[in-house]
């Protein structure tokens, strides 16, 4: 082989390699900027909105308020007029 050939084959794989490379850095330049954005997204999303959190504060307080009256509406020992069968008065048939 005439060494022009070779020489050119050669300066011929390295233009090639050049553009693989860069085409390479190019997609890994996309892939790092990809990748950014998602991470700030899911830290956005860790992040609790304030508000949120207030009102979930306050449904919570709302709760125990709830709870608290039920505990305390709750008589001990229910009337005696309802543990007796007895005065209750049920039709008959004539």
């Amino acid at each position: 082989m005439a060494p022009a050939s070779v020489s050119f084959r050669i300066s011929r794989n390295a233009e090639d390699l050049a553009e693989t490379i860069h085409a390479l850095s190019q997609r890994l330049v996309t892939l790092e900027q990809r990748l950014a954005a998602v991470e700030l997204q899911a830290s956005n999303q860790a992040r609790p909105d304030p508000q949120e959190l207030a009102s979930l504060d306050n449904v919570e307080r709302l709760l125990q308020d709830c709870r608290h009256l039920l505990e305390i509406g709750v008589p001990s020992e229910a009337p005696a007029a309802f543990d007796s069968q007895e005065d209750v008065a049920y039709p008959t048939a004539a």
